[in-house]
């Protein structure tokens, strides 16, 4: 076949981006920079600003778990809208990839909050908002291992695979969605402990922190939309459909003419 009816029959293969989807994506990654800059704000205005050691290693917790738990696991999330044409395989390693950082980083938060709580001799998981969140580390630990086990490393079927991605869909919005609502937890936890009924007041700090709760929900909001908006879905490429087709055929004894 000549080169040119090949380079037509790959650029007919390339779905079309629609035209609405970068403007939200762009968006949903102006309203996660503004909530990881206005959490340093916050930290840093009225908590003194962060450090490993003494009484500003708290700061650290809610820092990093805003940038791994809810930014980058956001955009982990968008990697298959945003990247519709790239090569399947390339998409599913970024995927995995920015799950890792952001586990990496959210341990980072997690292990200051417990090494600051040892020190100063505070109890350990006792709020709602601890439950919460260790609940939200254990699953995304899980969902990512799973997820790993069935679509990275090779041994899985195709129909188990076909089977299992749906679930893998739905508890991935899910531990997000549990992430944004336990940092809202944890920001009314933070408020109270340290306003008290001065919160009541309407007070600089309090205000900030309500907007940067709102930005929150704003975040998640647009990054479930993006997700769920069918027409907006990454389109299997001809060349994974032939694969795919090829695959099940081996491994399962199935031919085209059957389906």
């Amino acid at each position: 076949m000549p080169s040119s009816c090949l380079s037509m029959e790959s650029r007919a293969g390339l779905a079309a981006t629609p035209g609405a989807l970068p403007y939200y994506v762009a968006f949903s990654q102006l309203l996660g920079l503004t909530v990881v800059a206005m959490t340093g704000a916050w930290l840093g205005l009225y908590r003194g600003g962060i450090a490993w050691e003494g009484a500003l290693q708290f700061n650290v917790h809610p820092l990093c778990m805003v940038i791994g738990l809810i930014f980058l696991q956001g955009d982990a999330l968008l990697v298959y809208r945003v990247f519709r044409n790239e090569a399947k395989r390339t998409t599913k390693v970024l995927h995995g990839l920015l799950h890792v950082f952001a586990f990496i980083i959210a341990l980072v938060g997690v292990v200051a909050v417990f090494d600051y709580h040892r020190k100063k001799g505070y109890a350990d998981l006792y709020s709602l908002h601890s439950w919460c969140g260790i609940l939200v580390c254990i699953l995304f630990f899980v969902q990512w291992l799973v997820g790993f086990s069935f679509f990275l490393f090779p041994g899985a079927s195709f129909s188990l695979r076909g089977r299992y991605r749906p679930q893998h869909v739905f508890f991935g919005a899910t531990i997000f969605l549990l992430s944004v609502g336990t940092a809202l937890l944890g920001l009314k936890e933070a408020l109270l402990f340290k306003l008290g009924a001065k919160y009541s007041t309407f007070g600089a700090e309090g205000v900030l922190a309500n907007v940067l709760g709102l930005l929150l929900v704003g975040f998640g909001v647009i990054v479930l939309y993006i997700l769920t908006h069918s027409e907006w879905k990454r389109p299997p490429q001809a060349e994974e459909q032939a694969l795919s087709m090829d695959f099940k055929t081996l491994t399962e004894g199935d031919s085209p003419s059957s389906q």
